[in-house]
């Protein structure tokens, strides 16, 4: 495959396909409010920042999502614990204030299932990271969620991401891929993101019962969700590692 990767400012007419692609992302991740509330307007405000590539046929089988924010700022200067619900609320912030931006993060990369497995996810990053640099950008930070941490919903975030294979990558595959292009581990951002509903909502999102209090282990989930049957609502906190990319 030689996907051909354009920009949504460039390509308008592709925002339907390239925002519509199909993706892998657990049914809970994306119920996150601020996400939701924030995370379309990234392809309606800054399509600049939007990359997909198209296949031979001309199907979009990959984007790219990130945003330009100031990070080195009065009130700000470090990557901030809540990660990616903080930094889409500031590059939106910032963008309504016309504030100066001086960074740029990464927000999502997404493969189409059908194309998972071909490198695609790295070739996205390493454009996103071309993206920036055209736009006069000198870092790229990303608040990146380990792909395999899932596995182990019980694993301490700081533990996890401090482990490396015997070649001093980091073992898990998404961090790996970050780190083949350069980057290294800043700090863990502990709420990333932040999905609070009904037990009637995670009961349809999950297909799991939902009917017994304490801490559940949720398929896709990279820590337990935390249910309150009394109270009738669970909470998933999600943890991610932020990265950052010289560019």
């Amino acid at each position: 495959m030689h996907p051909k990767i354009s920009n949504l400012a460039d390509r308008p007419d592709m925002r339907e396909q390239v925002v519509g692609m199909a993706d892998s992302w657990p049914e809970f991740v994306v119920q996150d409010l601020v996400g939701a509330a924030h995370f379309p307007r990234i392809a309606a405000e800054l399509p600049e920042y939007v990359l997909f590539a198209e296949d031979e046929q001309g199907e979009v089988v990959a984007n790219a999502f990130s945003v330009p924010f100031a990070l080195h700022t009065e009130g700000r200067g470090r990557l901030p614990a809540n990660g990616w619900d903080t930094v889409l609320v500031w590059a939106f912030s910032d963008l309504r204030r016309g504030v100066r931006p001086d960074t740029v993060s990464a927000v999502s990369v997404s493969v189409v299932p059908r194309a998972q497995g071909r490198g695609l996810s790295a070739l996205m990053l390493s454009a996103m990271r071309d993206n920036a640099r055209a736009r006069g950008f000198r870092e790229v930070v990303a608040p990146v969620r380990p792909n395999a941490k899932h596995l182990e919903p019980w694993t301490p975030i700081e533990e996890y991401a401090q482990r490396v294979r015997p070649d001093g990558l980091p073992q898990d595959p998404w961090l790996r891929v970050h780190a083949r292009s350069g980057a290294g581990i800043d700090s863990v951002a502990p709420a990333s993101m932040t999905v609070a509903a009904s037990l009637d909502d995670w009961r349809r999102w999950t297909g799991l019962p939902f009917d017994t209090s304490g801490d559940i282990e949720v398929p896709g989930a990279l820590v337990p969700v935390r249910c309150e049957v009394e109270r009738g609502y669970a909470v998933y906190v999600e943890p991610n590692v932020w990265m950052r990319h010289p560019v």
